[in-house]
């Protein structure tokens, strides 16, 4: 299926975990997609893979929490690529502690990539979508609505990513842009089991297990099932959508509650 056909569309932190899938999804979804990530050689293998598909894309090496590194890689991808039609920010980092657990170099850090990093994107997309549409969608989290043991600083940012869509979704809609969020629970990614292996050496598998079981569902998601959702979210079938928050969670918001 071709849903999002000739469109362009950046994805941010497209070199691993959900940012990685979303931009493949994309791709095999017919569009030209531009891989935004400090992470510059895994961002080239994202493209390999994307290119692989047969569909166009590039990778533009950039700083999120840095706007004038945000300004420069759009206009790269509008000389490159063309006007960009979607925006998906998935760049973002993580922190485990609690407010006590957490120093002001682990709020600023992780406020500088998961919230500054939004809305600088957010802010060079919006003046060239104006008028003519186009999709923003925010990857949040549970922790955006519910709270999470040891989570206080990741929380705090993916609390504010949630509320930013809310009003750039009503300070827009007008001027033909959606923008909504996906809120995923845990999904098994490079970064879990990076967590595991720092915390738990020689118990990754018991510990992988305990943390699936803390969702309903019994295990944890994929990146491709958060990529599917993202698909839909920023595809025309989805234009009657727009301030919304989606969970994909395996049950962990509404059926724990």
């Amino acid at each position: 299926m071709r849903e999002i056909e000739r469109k362009i569309a950046i994805v941010t932190g497209g070199s691993s975990g959900i940012g990685r899938a979303i931009a493949l999804r994309f791709g095999e979804g017919g569009a030209r997609v531009a891989v935004l990530d400090i992470a510059a050689p895994a961002a080239e293998d994202t493209v390999r893979r994307i290119e692989a598909c047969g569909a166009a894309a590039i990778a533009v090496p950039c700083d999120v929490s840095r706007q004038a590194d945000v300004e420069r890689a759009f206009q790269a991808v509008e000389q490159r690529l063309g006007t960009p039609d979607i925006l998906v920010n998935s760049a973002g980092i993580a922190h485990v502690g609690n407010v006590e657990q957490t120093s002001e170099e682990d709020l600023d850090r992780l406020y500088a990539v998961n919230v500054k990093g939004v809305f600088n994107c957010m802010k060079a997309a919006v003046p060239a979508m104006k008028g003519r549409g186009g999709v923003i969608l925010n990857i949040a989290s549970v922790a955006s609505t519910v709270g999470i043991p040891d989570r206080f600083a990741y929380s705090m940012t993916k609390g504010a990513v949630l509320t930013m869509t809310y009003s750039v979704a009503r300070d827009y809609v007008a001027q033909g842009i959606r923008c909504n969020a996906i809120a995923p629970g845990r999904v098994h990614t490079p970064f879990v089991d990076g967590f595991l292996a720092k915390n738990y050496p020689g118990r990754e598998r018991e510990m992988f297990d305990e943390l699936s079981r803390t969702q309903p569902i019994g295990r944890m998601g994929q990146p491709e099932e958060i990529a599917q959702l993202a698909l839909f979210l920023c595809s025309d079938a989805a234009a009657f959508i727009t301030g919304s928050n989606y969970a994909i969670d395996g049950g962990f918001v509404t059926l724990k509650m």
